[in-house]
């Protein structure tokens, strides 16, 4: 019988600032986490990320490689970070050259099951549940859709 090569999941190698909560099981490695931040279950976050004080990270989130989080900002459960476009046609296959990153300001609330393609955010935004964001975002305001729009004031 074959034996699968098999990883455990846990907490290794991340640099935690001060009062930082975390409910397990979560996969958080390599990353940094700032002061005051919370990091609901089942989250996977990948090496190199780095998450601004003050910030969430609701359950079921997928945060990888080249994201950084500002301060004060909420990532809503399921939300999905990519950073594969499939530039060639198809995935990368660990051609970390094809990968992009992606910034997200400070103050930005991310609604349940986005998803967000590598893309830069500025502050104060917030995008709604189930939205995908295909392009930055570059003024402040309410964005929603797939792909995500800019929605009127009052909305």
């Amino acid at each position: 019988m074959n034996r699968p090569e098999a990883h455990q999941a846990g907490i290794r190698d991340v640099e935690f600032g001060a009062r930082v909560r975390i409910v397990e099981p979560c996969n958080l490695y390599g990353c940094r986490i700032g002061d005051d931040c919370f990091v609901g279950p089942f989250t996977e976050i990948q090496k190199g990320v780095v998450i601004g004080a003050r910030s969430r990270v609701q359950s079921h989130a997928f945060v990888c490689e080249l994201v950084t989080i500002g301060e004060d900002c909420f990532v809503g459960h399921g939300v999905m970070f990519v950073n594969d476009t499939f530039s060639t046609g198809g995935p990368a296959r660990g051609r970390k050259e094809l990968w992009r990153e992606t910034v997200i300001g400070n103050r930005v609330s991310i609604g349940s099951n986005a998803t967000i393609m590598p893309v830069r955010i500025v502050d104060d935004v917030v995008i709604g549940a189930g939205s995908v964001v295909t392009r930055d975002i570059l003024s402040a305001g309410t964005y929603a859709g797939n792909p995500a729009r800019r929605l009127p004031a009052g909305r």
